[in-house]
Formats: structure tokens, C-alpha cells, sequence
């Protein structure tokens, strides 16, 4: 019972994130399109009450991964996230007006019977409060490197489903630092108040994070098929997250035969993510629309 509320509230900002795609995707195919920047983009989108009502989904996302952050373990919290996937499809499906297909339907159950399956067998346990700096020091070198040497391996390659593979995971590692640097800034601000939130390191180091995660996040989207990069995207942040949450907050989960079913639900998850990620519906709402012509704003 004690795992409900950051479940919850997991499931909540997996929600919110999925809304505030689906707003946001639907303000963009109503304005203007063009080749280059275009310095009025934003002004045309502050004009649609649907593009504002997708920012305050994602402002109702970071509020609810943060409290869920707070008040349970990084390695049940995050491993929630993979269903942002799935649910941002069956949004989709109701808000623009767009048929999932039944082979979608059932990547979808894939990922969720999946993820049940992995999160019973792994029954995450622990949830440490304070991460002292000598075990920050060597998964922040880790991470890191990992994402720097990801980063020039997919510079090296060219566009395809190489290079888009490893921004995905990449992207994967940097949201899962974001996580547990965001749980680690929430005890602070619980524990010491708001000043101490905004001296501490982590808060600064968390936000930092998340906006390399969005920029890795693009470029993958940009330069390979989402097929290469979503699979990487979704089992990479549970899978980092999971090390993280062992390594710096002390997070148990069961071992030996549990591991079975443990890689069983993470073969679900894989299969229906790479299914969900090759539907056309995936394509125009996830990914970005290369191929649309300029329209005429309404």
C-alpha cells in the first residue's frame, strides 16, 4: 500500500505527458509551416487555447513526476513512464478523431501486461532520502560519458536507424538522470524548505539534464525512423533508472529465478513498443511531420 500514492501519481504525469503531445501536436498542424525558424511560430501558437491548454498539461506532468519522485522508489516510478507511449496513442485516437488499429491495440496490452509482469516480479523495495556526494560522483562520471560517447558515435554515422538508436538511448539515460536527480531536489525542498531547494546543486543539475534530454530527444526523432529510437527510449529509462535507483538510493528488487519473468515482461514491453512505433498513427502525432506542406493558419 505504501507504493499506491507514487503510482498514482506516476501514472498521472504518464497521463498529463501523453494530453499535453497529443494538445501540442494539434496546435502545430494549425499554424504556419515553414522550411527555416520562423520568429512568429510562438506568437501564432499563444493564440491557441489548445497549444496553452497542452503547456499546462505538461506543467501538470512535472508536478506530478515530482511527487511521485518524492514519495516512492525511482525504480517503481520510472519504469511507469513506458506507458507514455501507449497512452499517448489512445489519446490520440479520441482527441483527433484517428482509428487505432487492432495490431495497435494489442501492442498496447503487450507493453502493460509487460510492465505489470516486470514490476511483480522485480517488487521494488526502498526508497533512501539522501544520496551522500561519494555515490553522486560516479554515476554522474557514468552517465555522462555514456551520453557524450553516444552522442559522437551517432555524429559518426549517418541518418538512419544507427544513429537514431543511439541518441534514443542517449536520451533514455538523460531522462533517467533528470529522475533521479528531481527525487533527490524533492527531499530537499520536503526536508529543508524552499531556500535550500534553490541552493542545492541537484535542483540546477536535474534541470540541466532535462533539457539535454529534450534535445537528444529531437535530434533522435529527426534523424532516423522512430522504430530505431522509441524501443531504446522506453526500456533504457527503466532499465537506467532501475541502476540508479539500486546504485544511489539503495532500491532492492528480487533476484535469481524472479529474473525470468523479470526479462519476460521486458520482451512484452520491446515487442510492443517497436509494434506501436511502426504504426502510422505513431508517425503523425509522435514523431515530427516532415513531410506536411505549409497550410494556412485557420
Amino acid at each position: 500500500m505504501h507504493t499506491l500514492l507514487p503510482v498514482l501519481f506516476a501514472l498521472c504525469a504518464a497521463l498529463s505527458n501523453s494530453v499535453a503531445t497529443v494538445l501540442q501536436r494539434k496546435a502545430a498542424l494549425s499554424v504556419p509551416r515553414s522550411d527555416g525558424l520562423r520568429a512568429g511560430l510562438m506568437l501564432d501558437l499563444l493564440r491557441r487555447p489548445v497549444w496553452l491548454a497542452g503547456i499546462l498539461a505538461v506543467i501538470a506532468a512535472a508536478v506530478c513526476q515530482a511527487l511521485a519522485l518524492a514519495t516512492g522508489p525511482l525504480t517503481v516510478v520510472q519504469p511507469l513512464f513506458v506507458l507514455e507511449l501507449p497512452l499517448t496513442l489512445i489519446v490520440a485516437s479520441l482527441l483527433l478523431r484517428r482509428r487505432l488499429p487492432r495490431v495497435g491495440w494489442a501492442a498496447v496490452a503487450f507493453v502493460m501486461v509487460g510492465l505489470g509482469v516486470a514490476l511483480a516480479a522485480a517488487s521494488p523495495t526502498g526508497n533512501r532520502t539522501h544520496v551522500p556526494l561519494d555515490r553522486w560522483g560516479p554515476a554522474l562520471a557514468v552517465c555522462v560519458c555514456a551520453v557524450v560517447v553516444l552522442a559522437v558515435t551517432a555524429l559518426r554515422r549517418s541518418e538512419g536507424r544507427a544513429r537514431a538508436a543511439c541518441l534514443g538511448t542517449a536520451t533514455a539515460i538523460s531522462y533517467a538522470l533528470t529522475a533521479a536527480l528531481m527525487k533527490a531536489s524533492m527531499h530537499i525542498l520536503d526536508d529543508q524548505g524552499i531556500a535550500a531547494f534553490f541552493a542545492a546543486w541537484q535542483t540546477y543539475a536535474f534541470a540541466l539534464a532535462g533539457v539535454a534530454a529534450l534535445f537528444l530527444l529531437e535530434n533522435a526523432m529527426q534523424v532516423g525512423p522512430l522504430v530505431a529510437s522509441q524501443p531504446a527510449i522506453t526500456l533504457g529509462d527503466a532499465l537506467v533508472s532501475l541502476a540508479l535507483g539500486v546504485t544511489l538510493y539503495e532500491e532492492h528488487v528480487r533476484s535469481g529465478w524472479w529474473l525470468m519473468p523479470q526479462l519476460l515482461g521486458l520482451a512484452l514491453i520491446a515487442l510492443g513498443a517497436v509494434v506501436l512505433s511502426r504504426i502510422p498513427l505513431t508517425q503523425s502525432v509522435v514523431a515530427p511531420d516532415e513531410t506536411r506542406k505549409s497550410t494556412e493558419a485557420p
